[in-house]
């Protein structure tokens, strides 16, 4: 381990700043990450793996604290919080009620789940610390098979450096869009509540179909919430605002960096739908369109020069001198009077965290994956994505009072061929019908 894991206390990671400022019941910035095992869970073996699993990943074996100018993290030694699931996903997760920590484990019935506060890490790292949970349990659980395994003599290599600060540029600048985006119209659910809409997507029939357009299923699957959202929600605004779908990167794909702490940034996808669709003669027509401009803007922006410039230009913010003056209560001041005017930049966010490998004989008792990140009272609806074994799970969590976008993305799907499972939490009704 590096030097790092010895110390008492560290810093927070660039992107990590913002998040305890802006968070609380509305913008709670957690996502979690579930395991859909193929037998009942039991809580109590449960409680141990978790236990195992954070000596080794001790970077999550921290609560926040508060100083003059930022939040910080040290090291809690109290035991984790292991209890059935009660609640609708991605919470708030109040650090006092959950001894300090800042991540929560949840079961129900096969499930398990580990919802994470944004401060921690982020989805990539999530999963390298979920899966070393699951794997602990499986082993817990069934000593006689996972008795001789290979994986127990894996050594570890992380630490929890602020790979921003290591990677980013002084010399580049930024290049933001100025517009605001098209915000999703509707009533809103209950104060409190979550929709979660899972697709579990056949994923050979899904890349015969990205095939079809030489696309990847990122790619794909943008354009088809994009062209869902036009034909569900915008084509009744007569907006004139662009469509923009803000797509998380990690930056561990075009940067050197091995850490824990978060290390990713994002490109945004502006779609002026007016100009999409004005060429469009039939509905194929404005989908071909569609996944056309997602194509080019994917391949113009998702570059290392591009990232960098965004990566640098978030860095600049969080390394300001004057930003760091502002004393910490002011800055969460500063900070939520803000927040609702930023995220007015961004319609939607769609977060895929591809692949999530599973070695040798524990596949055998993992049924599925799931990702979800949680809605916000501007971005109402969060996309989230992962695939594991020859499944992909695609997610809805929203907070609006009508389920019509997802509705069209499935049956978009349907009519193409794709096979499509769906589950839910049952906040909203049956998306399978057609109306």
């Amino acid at each position: 381990m590096s030097e790092a894991e010895n110390l008492k206390w560290r810093k927070l990671d660039n992107s990590a700043k913002i998040f305890p400022l802006s968070a609380g019941r509305k913008y709670s910035t957690v996502f979690r990450i579930s395991a859909v095992m193929k037998e009942e869970v039991s809580p109590v073996i449960l409680e141990k793996a978790v236990n195992i699993a954070l000596e080794k990943y001790s970077s999550f074996k921290v609560k926040m604290k508060y100083g003059f100018f930022w939040y910080y993290l040290e090291e809690n030694n109290k035991k984790p919080i292991i209890e059935e699931e009660k609640d609708y996903p991605c919470k708030y997760i109040d650090p006092s009620k959950n001894n300090d920590y800042l991540f929560k484990i949840t079961y129900f019935e096969k499930k398990i789940n580990i919802d994470i506060f944004h401060v921690l890490t982020d989805g990539g790292s999530g999963v390298v610390f979920f899966r070393e949970i699951i794997y602990t349990y499986l082993e817990l659980l069934h000593p006689t098979v996972f008795s001789a395994n290979e994986r127990l003599t894996r050594k570890i290599d992380y630490n929890t450096e602020d790979s921003y600060l290591k990677n980013y540029s002084k010399k580049l600048k930024g290049n933001a869009s100025s517009k605001k985006a098209y915000e999703l119209k509707g009533k809103k659910i209950k104060l409190g509540a979550i929709s979660a809409i899972h697709l579990i997507i056949n994923m050979e029939k899904l890349k015969e179909e990205c095939d079809k357009y030489n696309a990847t299923v990122t790619q794909y699957l943008t354009a088809v919430l994009i062209y869902s959202i036009y034909k569900a929600n915008y084509i009744k605004s007569n907006s004139k605002k662009p469509i923009k779908v803000c797509i998380p990167v990690n930056l561990k794909k075009y940067f050197p960096s091995k850490t824990m702490s978060n290390f990713f940034s994002y490109i945004t996808l502006e779609a002026n739908m007016n100009k999409l669709n004005s060429s469009s003669e039939n509905e194929d027509k404005l989908f071909d369109n569609i996944i056309e401009f997602v194509k080019n803007d994917f391949k113009s922006k998702l570059t290392e020069e591009e990232i960098a410039k965004t990566m640098s230009a978030n860095v600049k913010l969080g390394t300001n001198f004057f930003i760091k003056a502002i004393p910490l209560e002011l800055k969460k001041i500063i900070v939520r009077l803000s927040y609702l005017e930023i995220r007015k930049y961004t319609t939607i966010t769609f977060s895929n965290i591809g692949r999530i490998g599973i070695i040798g004989k524990y596949k055998e008792y993992i049924d599925e994956f799931l990702m979800l990140i949680a809605p916000e009272p501007v971005e109402k609806i969060k996309c989230s994505g992962c695939t594991y074994e020859n499944k992909m799970s695609f997610t809805f969590t929203s907070i609006l009072n009508d389920n019509n976008i997802e509705k069209t993305f499935y049956h978009f799907l349907i009519n193409k061929g794709i096979n499509v499972k769906i589950e839910s939490n049952g906040v909203l009704d049956d998306i399978s019908k057609k109306d």
